[in-house]
Order: C-alpha cells, then sequence, then structure tokens
C-alpha cells in the first residue's frame, strides 16, 4: 500500500512538472495532430486498401500506435534527465518505496497517454475516421492502445536508465522506434509486402495492436490469412504483457545499481 501511495505521489510530481513546462504541452499534442493531419492527408487519398474501404480509416489506427511508439523518447528523456542531475540520488535518500520514483513515471506517462488519445480521436473524426462496432468495442479498442504504451513506458524507462547521458536519448529511440513502424501494417498490409518482409511485419509487436483496433473499431484492413492476422487479439495482450515482464524487473535492477 505504501508503494501505491509513493508511486501517486511521484506520478503528480512528474505531471506538475509537465503543467509547469508549457512548451512540452504544446510539444505532446502538436505531435499526435500533426501524424494526424500529415499522413491522414499525404497518404490518405494516394494508397489504395486491399479489398475495400477508406484509406484514411486504414491508417489513423496505425497513427494512433505510432504516437504511443514514439511517447517513449519523452519518458526516456525524462527519466535520463533525472538520473543525470542526481534527482535518483537525492530520491533514494528519502522515505519513501525504492519502486516510487519508476512507477510514478509510468503512472504519470499513462495519464499524458489518456489525453493524447483524446487528442487522437478527435482529430480522427475530423479528418474522417470513424469507429463502426459500437461504443464498448472502440473502448477496447483504445485499451489496447494504452497497454501497448504502457509497455513502451517502461521500455523507455529502462533506456532512460541505460543511456549515458540525456543527450544520448534521441540518437537511441529513433533507430528504434523508425524500423519498428515502417516495418508493419501502419502504413501498408503486411499482405502487399514481398512475402519475406510481410512475415517480418505482421510478427511486429506493434502489428498486433494495429490489427486488433482495426478490428475492433471496424476499419478496413483486417482480412489477411496469416496466423498473427488471425490472433491478432491474442497478440495484442500477449506482447506488451511480455515487454512489461521483461523491461519492468530490467528497469527496477538498473535502477538499484544506479550510484553503485
Amino acid at each position: 500500500m505504501t508503494a501505491l501511495v509513493d508511486g501517486w505521489v511521484m506520478a503528480g510530481r512528474n505531471l506538475r512538472h509537465v503543467a509547469r513546462s508549457p512548451e512540452e504541452i504544446v510539444l505532446y499534442f502538436t505531435l499526435p495532430i500533426m501524424f494526424v493531419l500529415v499522413f491522414g492527408y499525404v497518404f490518405g487519398s494516394g494508397m489504395a486498401v486491399p479489398g475495400a474501404g477508406s484509406y484514411r480509416e486504414f491508417l489513423l489506427p496505425g497513427v494512433f500506435v505510432m504516437t504511443m511508439l514514439y511517447g517513449l523518447g519523452a519518458t526516456a528523456s525524462a527519466i535520463a534527465v533525472d538520473a543525470g542531475r542526481g534527482v535518483v540520488d537525492r530520491f533514494r535518500s528519502l522515505p519513501m518505496a525504492r519502486s516510487a520514483p519508476l512507477s510514478g513515471r509510468a503512472g504519470a506517462d499513462l495519464v499524458r497517454a489518456c489525453l493524447e488519445m483524446a487528442t487522437l480521436v478527435v482529430c480522427g473524426l475530423l479528418v474522417g475516421w470513424r469507429w463502426r462496432e459500437g461504443l464498448l468495442a472502440a473502448l477496447a479498442a483504445v485499451a489496447l492502445i494504452l497497454l501497448l504504451r504502457a509497455a513502451l513506458t517502461w521500455v523507455g524507462i529502462l533506456l532512460g536508465l541505460l543511456v549515458p547521458n540525456p543527450d544520448t536519448v534521441g540518437v537511441v529511440v529513433f533507430p528504434l522506434a523508425f524500423p519498428l513502424t515502417a516495418l508493419s501494417n501502419v502504413f501498408v498490409a503486411p499482405e502487399l509486402m514481398p512475402d519475406w518482409l510481410g512475415a517480418v511485419a505482421a510478427w511486429n509487436p506493434l502489428s498486433a495492436t494495429v490489427a486488433a483496433v482495426r478490428d475492433l473499431f471496424g476499419n478496413p484492413g483486417v482480412g489477411a490469412d496469416s496466423w498473427p492476422a488471425r490472433h491478432a487479439l491474442l497478440l495484442a495482450i500477449a506482447w506488451p504483457l511480455a515487454l512489461i515482464a521483461v523491461a519492468a524487473p530490467a528497469a527496477v535492477r538498473r535502477y538499484q545499481r544506479l550510484g553503485h
């Protein structure tokens, strides 16, 4: 119980830090809007979807997930800044649960992800995207996206603890995030790729979540016959849980070793 309370206090500290940095708020909410508008309009009328349907409706679930992926950069940067400035050492001297700084960061980023997701949905509706399977299915899709974000947050925390300084974060995050996005079903259905590349894209953790939420939203692009496509919902739950199971303990161990 103490760990939960301490984690909540640290989450509040992180959220207040964001609220006192207007430039961060502008960046957090401008990036999702730009993703929707740029990709929706640049690609929206220039590509086809297997079978039938609007490419914009095919694309937007992928943009939702892609935004969650790139959010790990902000997580890693914040953790790296705290570690580089010695804030972590001061936290250690306080009478709080050892897990609180990390769980607090994870909680604050999940709150931010909810706000980003709300912004994305509104922007998507404005450019013509719709959910077509009812409100409960749409909420289930949003829950899957946030589950993936929670897993990516722990990956970002681990990266922030591993990099030698905050300036290195961008150098590390982008080369990891860009291939994951490109080699997925965010922009193009895997069945339209060469066979070997399509297989890589189909097993991408991002592809599982994108395929599952397309199905739940009732958007086009869910007709593939591969095993990952047929079991997208299962993989959309299994992949994030596996990432959390690996990244969270590793982040806690790394945090405990800092300064030793």
